[in-house]
């Protein structure tokens, strides 16, 4: 399992992703989720993956390799695309899309002759020059759906524990520096109640129109802020407990 997030603001991005993957509890291995594909000013494109390892990485193979693709349907208007190539993130989007289905037409029928699902998920989000900003979450299936100033976060893998704050407290226009710290008291929160979930953790922060990616960061396990946060949240929550009233029925019980 993973947990990954991708916040989409008037101010720019935040992505964010664990690495643990298992299978089983005596086989957890570390591999990055997060991939970024950079021309300084030309495009920035990020990439997190959920689910199956080897299908999301015969995938991210695949758009780094190329795959053909038609504009209109029509083989004369087909070419060799990557995600350095696309002309737009709508076309990330489909690239990353068809990739998918090309994985399935290979591997689906070998997966489920093993009892197992072809179980996959994508945030694709970033820039291109001449272009406005954009984030898609992707589905098994290649399909995929856009951020939107009412919807602007998204989350693959084990999303139910860190949902609530983001929920609470994140909104379209948060700022930047905000959203980084809401993503990792997001991911805290995971890391403290599901072991599939663990550090390090990959995160990039990508500013509106610059073209160029402004963070880019592994945090580690002994990472300061990090470790300083967790703690400060957690004696938070402590604290605003015991400030809530006593509910007026347990008057007079033993509670």
């Amino acid at each position: 399992m993973t947990y990954c997030i991708g916040l989409y603001m008037a101010d720019g991005l935040v992505m964010l992703a664990d690495t643990r993957t298992n299978a089983g509890v005596d086989n957890i291995s570390t591999f990055r989720k997060l991939s970024v594909w950079e021309q300084p000013g030309e495009r920035v494109i990020a990439l997190m993956t959920a689910g199956n390892l080897a299908i999301s990485q015969t995938v991210v193979n695949l758009l780094n390799e190329g795959i053909e693709f038609c504009e209109r349907g029509e083989q004369e208007d087909c070419s060799l695309q990557t995600l350095l190539t696309v002309p737009s993130m709508f076309q990330a989007a489909q690239l990353v899309g068809r990739a998918v289905r090309e994985v399935h037409k290979v591997d689906a029928e070998a997966l489920e002759a093993q009892s197992a699902t072809f179980d996959v998920s994508f945030i694709l989000a970033g820039q291109i020059k001449g272009r406005r900003m954009r984030m898609f979450q992707i589905y098994s299936a290649g399909n995929f759906i856009e951020a939107t100033e009412d919807t602007p976060f998204f989350q693959i893998g084990e999303n139910k524990y860190g949902k609530p704050i983001l929920d609470r407290a994140f909104n379209h226009g948060t700022d930047l520096a905000t959203a980084v710290k809401l993503s990792l008291l997001s991911m805290d929160s995971t890391l403290r109640s599901n072991m599939s979930v663990g550090m390090p953790l990959d995160l990039m922060v990508y500013g509106k129109d610059s073209l160029t990616v402004e963070i880019q960061k592994r945090i580690d396990p002994d990472d300061r802020y990090f470790a300083n946060i967790s703690q400060l949240w957690a004696q938070a929550l402590r604290d605003s407990q015991a400030a809530l009233p006593k509910p007026p029925w347990l008057e007079g019980t033993i509670c």
